[in-house]
């Protein structure tokens, strides 16, 4: 199972994606598309981005998002309870098994990792 998608990264580009991405468990479309947001809110709003959900040797599910900018890293904050953003990174932690990021000259392709488990379950959300 792969699926790649070029898009732009924009607000209506999210709800189009979780279309796109429909027949996938709800942990999968949410994943995907808060890599797309953080592109929309840290790199900018237009971005050309690459969405890849693909299957690991493992059994795992990973989802990759991929934009020209190698310089804007995702940071993991802690986000209180008034802060109005800064949740995206800390709610990829807590639901996957593992992310991290992929530098290149030009790009960078920030991924993350589902569980056998979480990937195959809740298909109805």
């Amino acid at each position: 199972m792969t699926l790649e998608l070029r898009l732009l990264a924009t607000p209506k580009a999210v709800p189009e994606l979780r279309h796109h991405l429909r027949h996938h468990p709800y942990d999968v479309r949410l994943c995907a598309t808060e890599l797309v947001t953080n592109v929309i809110d840290h790199v900018g709003e237009g971005t050309p981005v690459t969405v890849r959900v693909l299957g690991t040797d493992d059994g795992h599910t990973r989802i990759e998002v991929t934009d020209p900018d190698p310089r804007a890293l995702p940071l993991l904050l802690r986000a209180t309870a008034t802060d109005e953003h800064g949740r995206g990174m800390a709610l990829l932690d807590a639901l996957t098994r593992r992310w991290g990021v992929e530098q290149g000259a030009d790009t960078k392709t920030v991924w993350c990792e589902l569980d056998r488990l979480n990937s195959l379950t809740d298909q109805g959300c």
